[in-house]
């Protein structure tokens, strides 16, 4: 059972290599059988893999039998566990949307989709930066080609502005990690950790530096302003189910900025701790009002939803300023309501353009969808959530995320701005649905109706919503864990470093 940890990565690599090879990659039905069955597995074991790391309370693998600091060392907390539950559950209902019919516009999108996934659950699980790195570029390269994934101007255009910044970061990040490794002789996060509470002052400057770049590379994956400007045009562009899998890619830097700057960069850093907060919160308050002025502004339905995402980051991103147990509690709550519902809206919208005629998804009069009552409960469950309205699972993030703000004077700020800008996303969410559904003109456009794969997608990131909110006493008390351990980093230290660390054999 200990190399279970190890399953989130091998699993989907496996399925990619097995989907590509004969007799399964000449059959479509055999590549999406194989597909949705792995990615079925996957959600299974995380799940197990959960219940494994709520027993053990803690579970590090070393690969190969290479101890820490040197190997490559894998760990499982509650946090990076919940969200590989969130990636497999995410992932589930994406690749059921695609296998109606989406996958078959464009070559190899189940092997890329299964290595994408592979990134996402490797980047999450990794205990060292430097395979953070790798991870990284993993989930990119797949990600890069599923972005222009049946062709078109628009999705060409996207992917070279998202490709060219991309690089940018991978650039600046093997800078970052070339000036912490030349200071600290390590990229292990838990003994970097170690090594920086002993920090000798001479080489503080360095380090900082080296912990800045990181902060910039984190923001631009999360799309944190100023550098948030790829994402609309990029996730609007992207075909639903790869639109829907890419909301879960900036909860990827919203999660390295939080165990980063809690693990290594923490209270125990002394000069250096907490030095990213006084960028964080004012980067993040405003990407929020930015993203609610995109949700106004937005001409059309998936690009609203792009701008959605946007809001999410800097909510999240400001909670990871805050640097409390409470905070982090928050965002791990509000990062799984917050990707699946726009996910899911994702999803919506491509049955809506499918539905509407020449007319699409953009917010202007237009032909009657075929199905209005079905989308119409889609829609209506999707914007109340994301809106944070009672009593689906947005209501609960949000007041989560209120609470954990205990400061006098930051409570003002950021209980103005985010209860003003979600104020304004319920505006431009009932513009938008009120265009979709009640502006018609003519007669039906004849559309095709969703297709029962499609219907089961939607469906199933939907019910998530109010799930969250059945379930909330045991899913917040399992935040409030994750953020407890996520704080002691004594014990992460003292369990890596200080104990025998559980081997991969052949691996």
């Amino acid at each position: 059972m200990w190399h279970l940890i190890m399953l989130p990565v091998v699993l989907p690599m496996l399925t990619a290599l097995i989907i590509m090879l004969p007799p399964v990659h000449y059959s479509p039905s055999r590549r999406r059988w194989v597909s949705m069955v792995s990615s079925a597995l996957q959600l299974v074991l995380a799940v197990l893999l959960l219940l494994q790391v709520q027993q053990a309370g803690f579970i590090h693998y070393a690969v190969g039998d290479w101890q820490a600091p040197f190997g490559i060392i894998l760990v499982a907390d509650n946090l990076s566990v919940v969200l590989v539950c969130l990636t497999a559950f995410l992932a589930f209902g994406a690749i059921c949307y695609g296998s109606a019919g989406e996958d078959e516009k464009g070559s190899f999108f189940h092997p890329l989709f299964q290595f994408q996934v592979m990134g996402i659950n490797g980047a999450f699980l990794t205990g060292d930066l430097f395979n953070l790195f790798v991870f990284f570029e993993v989930l990119l390269i797949a990600s890069y080609a599923l972005l222009i994934h049946a062709g078109g101007k628009n999705k060409t255009k996207a992917a070279v502005h998202y490709v060219v910044l991309n690089l940018t970061g991978s650039a600046i990040f093997l800078f970052a990690l070339a000036v912490l490794y030349g200071t600290l002789g390590t990229l292990n996060i838990v003994d970097m950790a170690q090594k920086v509470a002993t920090l000798p002052a001479e080489d503080q400057m360095l380090v900082k530096s080296g912990g800045l770049m990181l902060m910039i590379v984190f923001a631009l994956k999360a799309a944190v302003l100023p550098l948030q400007f790829w994402l609309p045009a990029t996730y609007s562009a992207a075909s639903a189910p790869v639109a829907a899998l890419f909301a879960v890619m900036t909860k990827i830097g919203v999660y390295a900025l939080l165990r980063v700057y809690t693990t290594i960069f923490g209270a125990d850093a002394g000069e250096l701790s907490g030095m990213a907060n006084d960028w964080l919160l004012p980067a993040g308050l405003a990407t929020i009002v930015l993203g609610a002025i995109g949700v106004m502004a937005s001409h059309d339905f998936r690009k609203l939803v792009a701008n959605l995402v946007l809001v999410s980051v800097g909510t999240l991103v400001s909670l990871v300023a805050l640097q409390t147990e409470q905070s982090a509690a928050a965002v791990l709550y509000y990062s799984v309501h917050s990707t699946l519902v726009t996910a899911a809206l994702f999803l919506i919208a491509d049955v809506i353009a499918n539905q509407r005629g020449k007319a699409a998804d953009r917010l202007v009069s237009g032909r009657r969808v075929t199905q209005p009552i079905m989308l119409g409960i889609m829609f209506m469950l999707g914007a109340m959530s994301v809106a944070g309205l009672p009593p689906l699972s947005g209501f609960i993030g949000k007041l989560m995320l209120l609470q954990s703000v205990t400061d006098p004077a930051k409570q003002v700020i950021v209980w103005t701005t985010i209860l003003l800008c979600s104020l304004l996303v319920i505006i431009g969410l009932s513009r938008a649905g009120s265009t979709l559904f009640w502006r018609v003109s003519g007669t039906d456009s004849g559309g095709d109706k969703a297709a029962p794969l499609q219907v089961f997608a939607i469906s199933w990131l939907l019910v998530a919503s109010p799930l969250l909110v059945i379930f909330a006493g045991p899913l917040t008390e399992l935040s409030q864990q994750a953020a407890v351990q996520l704080y002691d980093t004594q014990t992460a230290i003292n369990t890596i470093l200080g104990s025998q660390t559980i081997v991969g054999d052949g691996l």
